[in-house]
């Protein structure tokens, strides 16, 4: 009987020990750096959140949800039809964060799988809603203002579900075959355009160049001629009428009268 007894208290206190156990790991919740927990009740969402760290919940009726509030990013493709009906896909990169005052009503209203859910549909529909604003060669020519009115549509949609849009990069624009070619004939035409209105613009330069040395070569002529007149002037006016009356050769001098 004695062992019995023994027997049996020794199941009670591990069954007390198990269920111990299990209260301790049901309600101990860590909470990493940059993360929030959402925390249900029954099922229904609690209105505090827990923040980094060490916490205790009720065991077997509290269940918290990890959501992440750091900056996240997520990259995807769209096809759409740009303003002159041409078929575009485009590549975008998103930053985003989520609003980490606002995380239980994310759960609330969306749940875990946000970035299914809505992230992906709005980058769809946003990028849909930017390229139908512009023609396709503008789609490259004016591409700081397509992101602009896309981060602009995403960052309203996302907004609306405390989702907070940091930035926005327009990767790639893709187009049909026939499209980029004509593209491509263009680009080449303006660049030997440019090239030759650069060798036009040199061309001239260096004419000036010429004519300007040719000009300062003309005065400097002129400075020279100038120069020797001056000292002929001033010869001219040192001399006394007077010719020389000697004239030396060999060992000999004579006397030469002059009037």
């Amino acid at each position: 009987m004695q062992e019995e007894k023994t027997i049996i208290r020794l199941v009670v206190w591990g069954i007390i020990v198990l269920i111990v156990v299990l209260a301790f790991w049901s309600s101990a919740t860590i909470v990493g750096a940059g993360q929030q927990a959402v925390v249900t009740r029954l099922g229904a969402v609690r209105g505090d959140t827990l923040k980094s760290g060490f916490h205790f919940i009720a065991p077997f009726i509290d269940k918290s949800h990890i959501m992440d509030i750091r900056e996240q990013k997520e990259q995807a493709e769209a096809d759409s039809a740009s303003k002159d009906l041409q078929d575009v896909k485009t590549t975008i990169a998103l930053n985003y964060h989520l609003d980490g005052n606002r995380v239980n009503d994310l759960y609330r209203e969306v749940g875990i799988n946000y970035k299914e859910r809505i992230i992906d549909p709005a980058i769809q529909e946003s990028i849909k809603a930017a390229t139908a604003n512009f023609t396709a060669e503008e789609l490259i020519t004016r591409r700081p203002e397509v992101k602009e009115e896309t981060k602009k549509v995403i960052a309203k949609r996302l907004g609306e579900r405390f989702i907070i849009v940091d930035d926005l990069s327009i990767v790639n624009f893709s187009f049909s075959g026939d499209f980029s070619k004509a593209i491509e004939a263009k680009v080449t035409a303006q660049q030997k355009l440019l090239e030759a209105q650069y060798k036009l613009e040199q061309a001239q330069k260096d004419a000036e160049a010429i004519k300007a040395q040719a000009q300062a070569l003309a005065e400097n002529e002129k400075y020279v001629e100038w120069e020797r007149l001056k000292v002929q002037r001033e010869a001219i006016q040192k001399w006394n009428g007077t010719m020389p009356n000697v004239y030396g050769g060999g060992n000999f001098l004579f006397n030469i009268p002059v009037n």
